[in-house]
């Protein structure tokens, strides 16, 4: 019988170590290939607190292959016709995000690249003290530099007070009768009362 030497214990070592790095990697890859891609969130901040802003809609720029649909679907609209895409098992309804913003302090979003790089609008809603909503939209547009991040003032007027904020990435748009609008493909909603 033969004894091992040092030199061949090192080799075999050695064959071990990348056997189990090769099916490390290999297991690895196969994990990452089949992961499910995040939702794409905004970050808002108002008086001390962050919260993470889900997609409340979320679809393809062609409106078929939607993965989020919102919790509550309004007869009469356009998400009232549209269903997840076949392939999509994690297809789930989204929720409009609370954050208590007290008047006079800022509201903060924190916007993602690839949406900030989008053409975006926000419809900012506030309320009157009659009770009378007030909407108000900002856009990419007035914001010439790349914005990573807004600030969104929750009483702009002494009577106005910021109740929510609809953040969307919209696609242009035609009816039947050729008339063209514009309408969101994603959406994120926050309540700020």
């Amino acid at each position: 019988m033969s004894k091992l030497n040092a030199r061949t214990i090192v080799a075999l070592v050695a064959a071990a170590l990348l056997v189990l790095t090769v099916a490390f990697v290999g297991v690895l890859a196969v994990l990452i290939r089949n992961a499910d891609e995040p939702d794409v969130t905004l970050t808002a901040y108002a008086h001390g607190k962050t919260v993470t802003v889900r997609p409340f809609s979320y679809c393809a720029v062609t409106m078929q292959d939607c993965s989020i649909l919102p919790e509550d679907t309004v007869e009469g609209t356009l998400f009232a016709t549209l269903a997840c895409a076949p392939d999509t098992p994690d297809c789930h309804r989204g929720r409009t995000v609370e954050l208590d913003v007290p008047a006079g302090y800022p509201l903060q979003l924190s916007l993602p690249k690839q949406v900030a790089d989008a053409p975006w609008l926000a419809q900012l809603v506030y309320i009157l003290p009659s009770g009378e909503k007030v909407d108000r939209v900002i856009s990419r547009n007035d914001y010439p530099d790349r914005a990573l991040a807004l600030t969104i003032e929750s009483k702009p007027e002494p009577d106005l007070r910021l109740i929510g904020v609809e953040f969307q990435l919209p696609i242009l748009a035609r009816d039947e009768t050729g008339k063209e609008f514009y309408l969101p493909h994603a959406t994120w909603s926050i309540s700020t009362a």
